[in-house]
């Protein structure tokens, strides 16, 4: 299992990722899920994922290696496509190809062993940051007014708080200061989800990666909120009154 968050802000996109994948509780392994293409002033392009290891690493590396110079792949790349749709539907094309490929099924495999889910974000110059959740089946939903983040993983445990605390104006920092909160609820209620977390900020119209970075379980800032929002959720419960059984 895995957890993953894109947020749509006004200011930009923001990332975040665990590491942890586990095939049994005596077999737990830390894999990158988030992985980030670039052509510097043109775009910027993210993409985490979740499911089947097999699955999402033939993907990415699939999306790498069509990434090559044209006389080297011969189709469209996601460096290549003209905007964030354009890639959403490539990525999903890809998905499908590589679970078709290994289950040996042609069409839809939504319950398939070989299944994965990503989430996709980014900008290509002459459009809008753009954040979508890209389905098994190769088809995809994008972000907006009234979904602005997207989950995939193990979506429950982390979903209250970025409901009841989510601003699309919030700032950057406030944004990663709420995704810590809601993974580390997450890692606290299970046991397939864990540290260290990937992070990346893009912020909007700048088309180049923004602010990249691993956060280790002893992270002094991860510790300080981790440890303060269970005081401040003791502090609240115990404010509030108690049931009366008159």
């Amino acid at each position: 299992m895995t957890y993953c968050v894109g947020l749509k802000l006004d200011r930009g996109l923001v990332f975040m990722s665990d590491t942890r994948t586990n095939a049994g509780v005596d077999n737990i392994s830390v894999f990158k899920k988030m992985f980030q293409w670039e052509v510097e002033g043109e775009r910027s392009i993210t993409l985490m994922t979740a499911g089947n290891l097999a699955t999402t690493q033939a993907v990415v590396s699939l999306l790498n290696e069509r990434s090559l110079p044209a006389e080297e792949r011969g189709r469209l790349s996601i460096i290549e496509a003209p905007s964030m749709f354009q890639i959403a539907k490539l990525v999903g094309e890809t998905l499908r190809e590589v679970i078709a490929e290994q289950s040996g099924i042609e069409g839809p495999q939504a319950d398939s062993s070989f299944g994965a889910t990503l989430i996709l974000g980014g900008q290509v110059r002459g459009g809008e940051p753009r954040l979508f959740m890209i389905y098994p089946e190769g088809n995809f939903v994008e972000a907006c007014d009234d979904t602005p983040f997207f989950q995939i993983g193990e979506t429950k445990y982390g979903k209250p708080i970025l409901v009841r605390a989510y601003d699309p104006a919030m700032t950057f920092e406030a944004a990663v200061k709420l995704l810590m909160l809601s993974f580390d609820s997450t890692v606290k209620a299970n046991l397939s989800v864990g540290m260290p977390l990937d992070v990346h900020i893009y912020e909007a119209d700048t088309y180049r990666h923004g602010y990249i970075r691993r956060i280790a379980a002893d992270d002094a800032f991860y510790t300080r909120i981790s440890s303060g929002w269970g005081d401040k959720l003791r502090e609240a419960v115990n404010s509030l009154p108690d049931y009366s059984f008159e």
